[in-house]
């Protein structure tokens, strides 16, 4: 049995940090990993940011609410869960990412977790496990899947290379060049595409 694992932000959704920075006003809250390459001292400080301007976990969701999934992305997923047996693999939290999970029909997501306080407050986050999206992957296979993963960006490259067959969609030029032996899609109708080559293949 095939199974095709999605990267959430970028891929179905915009990313969630930069979007909520902008819809905000707060700009310090779009520094991402390519700022600040330790993870916990970036969420730390995201942490503290939030408590600095008293954003509370119902503020932070009715915010990621009102961002909708990218265009077209619903209708994606719609098509391919006809097809295949579909899995997010993602870095977000699953506070975060629940009111878009609603707009794309509930699919299945695999994340972290955030810690909140009594008065909503967000103190602490919890990952799943590290690498998380490459492990999820490697555990798929020994359970006998084929697997299909796509993504976006640098820290999808991982579990694209685990996966039976990888594909990026609408990745940075950087990604692009430095991971010739994916294919890359630039929209949806190639992104589908791909993934039905890449099915009829393994």
């Amino acid at each position: 049995m095939q199974l095709v694992c999605l990267d959430l932000e970028g891929v179905l959704v915009p990313e969630i940090w930069i979007e909520f920075s902008k819809r905000t006003g707060i700009p310090e809250l779009s520094r991402t990993t390519r700022d600040e390459p330790d993870y916990d001292t970036l969420m730390k400080y995201r942490l503290d940011l939030l408590r600095v301007h008293k954003l509370g976990l119902p503020d932070i969701q009715k915010v990621i609410s009102d961002m909708g999934p990218m265009a077209g992305a619903r209708e994606f997923l719609d098509g391919l869960r006809r097809d295949f047996q579909v899995i997010i693999l993602s870095d977000t939290f699953y506070e975060f990412a629940m009111p878009l999970m609603a707009q794309l029909n509930m699919p299945v997501l695999f994340c972290h977790k955030l810690e909140v306080d009594a008065a909503g407050f967000v103190v602490n986050y919890h990952l799943r496990m590290p690498n998380q999206k490459m492990e999820s992957v490697r555990r798929f296979k020994e359970l006998n899947f084929k697997v299909i993963a796509g993504g976006d960006s640098y820290n999808d490259t991982a579990m694209l290379a685990e996966a039976d067959a990888g594909i990026l969609f609408h990745p940075p030029q950087n990604v692009i060049d430095e991971f010739p032996q994916f294919p890359v899609t630039m929209n949806y109708v190639e992104f589908r595409a791909e993934i039905d080559k890449a099915s009829a293949r393994i």
